[in-house]
């Protein structure tokens, strides 16, 4: 079956995580994905790895085209035009005024190509007082408060996955398919921007609005006591959650299960708001009754009991567990010089237009000749589609 976006053409003029994501979800979509890099080296996550595949890169950059540009030269930008001639949609994330200086902007394309639909990321937006520093994931976690959310800032630790970098490319996405819809409507594309800060801060809705309530600085802590949420180890020294959220129900179960049902109707832990006040005192408490025995007791316990629990996996756990193999979260792919390269699917699902791997991201330059071979042998007119 083809995909929900095929016969969509995106030319991705984009590097490291953000635009590769979101261009990335749209060729998972069915799109026809085109990645422009510098002729050298191509994209910078391509030296991360030992070997000639690097893994970084591949994550976010199969269902592409490649084709090497060297958009500071003549010949370079004249085939820039005649690519993105051919486009629907347009992904870049230089920082603001770097197309236009290479007079590869949006506004350049505009009279020639109406429906087009060019999606800027940046690290802060496009104007204002810091549109012209470099944004990288960390800054934009940090800036747009994500970071003091998930870490101690007495004693604060950097995050070991690229969190704004990936919610940029997911808003990103959402963008450009929603000037996609438009377009069908109206005949008419548009700009779609988005930045790391932006797409953090959004994330950010929930805690920012409590926030606004009360004046108060939600730290770490703060969604944990208000969801009641617990992370405990066991005697076997393996980690688990628990989640009680709201219903009453989990709560009473997990008294019953830790062997404390006088709990349920003790003062301090009797309701939502005085197990939140009592958060600390609790989760002393159910720390040393879960050193007791080993994590598979507790959870087969918890699970049985009907409790919002799970393992603390990693990684290796996670791929051994039945339920993502059920899923069949990991996909293995061909590659022409590997064999195969492991990587997880999209996480979204549709029965008539799937979502799908279809090939893994490709070798510098290897699309050349089919893409640009084409565009240099004819007269390339604003707004022709080939």
């Amino acid at each position: 079956m083809s995909g929900a976006l095929d016969g969509i053409r995106v030319v991705e003029f984009a590097n490291y995580v953000s635009g590769p994501y979101a261009g990335m979800l749209l060729g998972d979509l069915g799109a026809d994905v085109v990645k422009v890099e510098e002729p050298t080296r191509g994209d910078p996550f391509r030296g991360w790895g030992r070997v000639e595949y690097s893994p970084t890169f591949g994550s976010v950059n199969r269902n592409k085209k490649s084709v090497t540009l060297d958009l500071k030269s003549d010949v370079g930008k004249a085939d820039a035009r005649a690519l993105v001639a051919t486009a629907d949609v347009v992904i870049e994330n230089f920082r603001p005024g770097a197309m236009d200086r290479l007079g590869l902007g949006y506004d350049s394309f505009l009279a020639a190509q109406p429906g087009l639909v060019w999606c800027s990321i940046t690290g802060f937006g496009s104007d204002g007082p810091d549109a012209s520093r470099p944004g990288y994931d960390t800054v934009g976690q940090a800036t747009g408060g994500l970071l003091s959310l998930l870490t101690d800032t007495g004693d604060p630790k950097p995050m070991g996955i690229s969190l704004s970098d990936h919610l940029a490319g997911i808003t990103a996405t959402n963008g450009v398919l929603a000037a996609l819809i438009a377009r069908g409507r109206t005949g008419r594309g548009q700009r779609v921007e988005t930045s790391l800060l932006e797409a953090t801060l959004s994330f950010c809705g929930e805690n920012a609005a409590r926030f606004f309530e009360n004046g108060k600085v939600p730290d770490r802590a703060a969604r944990t006591h208000q969801a009641q949420v617990y992370a405990f180890t066991a005697s076997d020294g393996k980690a688990f959650v628990v989640h009680l959220s709201s219903p009453k129900k989990f709560w009473e179960a997990l008294a019953r299960v830790a062997g404390h049902p006088e709990w349920i109707a003790d003062d301090r832990f009797a309701t939502k708001e005085s197990r939140a006040r009592h958060y600390d005192e609790l989760n002393r408490q159910l720390s040393l009754v879960f050193r007791e025995n080993t994590r598979a007791h507790w959870l087969r316990l918890l699970q049985e009991a009907d409790v919002p629990s799970a393992p603390l996996n990693t990684l290796d756990d996670v791929f051994a567990d039945p339920q993502v193999k059920h899923l069949q979260m990991r996909v293995d792919v061909p590659h022409p010089k590997l064999g195969s390269v492991g990587l997880v699917r999209n996480g979204l699902r549709l029965c008539g237009t799937p979502a799908s791997v279809r090939f893994c991201s490709p070798e510098l330059g290897e699309h050349n000749d089919e893409i640009l071979g084409p565009l240099r042998g004819r007269s390339v007119t604003g707004g022709e589609r080939s």
